[in-house]
This record gives C-alpha cells, structure tokens and sequence, in this order.
C-alpha cells in the first residue's frame, strides 16, 4: 500500500495539468469492463483523464434493463449515454476471468452469496470449455450476450437505430496484452 500512497501525495502536486477537468467531461467511450485488477482500462487504451467513463462491474455483467428498479449500473449506462452523449460503447471481457470461470465450471459460490447472487444476471450462462484456465470461448460467449443485453435497454436501441451509437465487444488477454475486437459478420474476435 505505501507505494500508492506516496504517488498519491506527490499527484496533486501538478495541478495545472488537471485544472481543465473542473470544466466537465465530455468522454466519447463507455468501457464496461471487470473489476479485476488486471484490466485497466486507460492503460489498455491509452485513454487521458476525461477520454473514458468507465462502469467496472464483476464480470463485466450488465444486468437486464428494469425502470422501475433501476440498478446503479444502469444509471451509469443511461447517464453516460443520454447526459454525455458518447458515442461508443465498449463491453471488454478478459482471459482468466474469475466470475465467467466460475460461471463455466459450475463452481459452487454458496461461501460468497452476493457474487453468487449476483453472477445470477449472467445469463444465459457462458459456454466453454471448463478446462481452459484463460476461459478465452466462455469470456467471448459472455461479451455477446451482454452485448444483447445492452441492445434490451430502450434508450439504447433508439440510439442504434439513430446511428448515434456503436456498440463494441472485445476480449482482452491479460497474459498478452492482445485486445480483440467482436466482428459481427463472421461472429469471431479478432486482433486489433
């Protein structure tokens, strides 16, 4: 911890670098990723304070779209959306996922009831193969589905339709660094 806390001490001290961020935000790019700490989205990116606004969820779960009780990811999706206006929206899984892992094994979550309940929201459940310890197929199958799952929110579906929004998949190897983007014409992820 205390190396974080020294560059903690030592970041403010440049504030002219940060002063126009008091003047708001206005990032082009939703990234849904994972809580893992393995994914830092800015790092992945190279995206600057302000280029991104980031909902980090475990596994990267977006829950179905519910109006009359809304969850705090979906605030996040339709502020981004209707308030910033960003045009892009990125669902990025990554290999060695803990949560589709657990999901493709069928592991027994009993111990953790929150994680458990709330991998609940990941279904259909992710297909792949339980051996494979990067669940690279189970991680892809799952960014589909919460791809659909976007297209379900009304808000978003009027932005697609309006061309005002593109939705993005990608599959992010932490042992690599490769990223690699859903082509919806061959239904395959490939390198950027």
């Amino acid at each position: 911890m205390q190396p974080l806390i020294d560059n903690a001490r030592t970041f403010g001290q440049r504030p002219e670098e940060f002063a126009k961020l008091a003047e708001g935000q206005s990032p082009q790019v939703l990234f849904i990723t994972c809580s893992d700490s393995r994914v830092v989205p800015a790092l992945i990116t190279g995206a600057r304070p302000g280029e991104l606004f980031e909902l980090r969820t475990a596994g990267n779960i977006v829950p179905p779209y519910a109006s009359e009780h809304p969850t705090s990811e979906a605030a996040t999706i339709e502020y981004a959306v209707e308030v910033l206006g960003v045009g892009d929206i990125v669902v990025c899984g990554h290999s060695h996922c803990g949560a589709v892992g657990a999901l493709v094994r069928g592991d027994d979550l009993d111990a953790v009831p929150a994680v458990r309940d709330w991998l609940t929201y990941a279904t259909p459940r992710p297909t792949g193969a339980a051996e494979d310890p990067a669940v690279a197929a189970g991680v892809q199958s799952h960014v589909r589905t919460q791809l659909l799952r976007l297209r379900s929110y009304p808000f978003i579906e009027k932005k697609l339709t309006d061309h005002q929004l593109t939705l993005r998949g990608w599959y992010y190897e932490v042992h690599t660094g490769t990223v690699r983007e859903h082509r919806a014409d061959t239904d395959t992820f490939e390198a950027l």
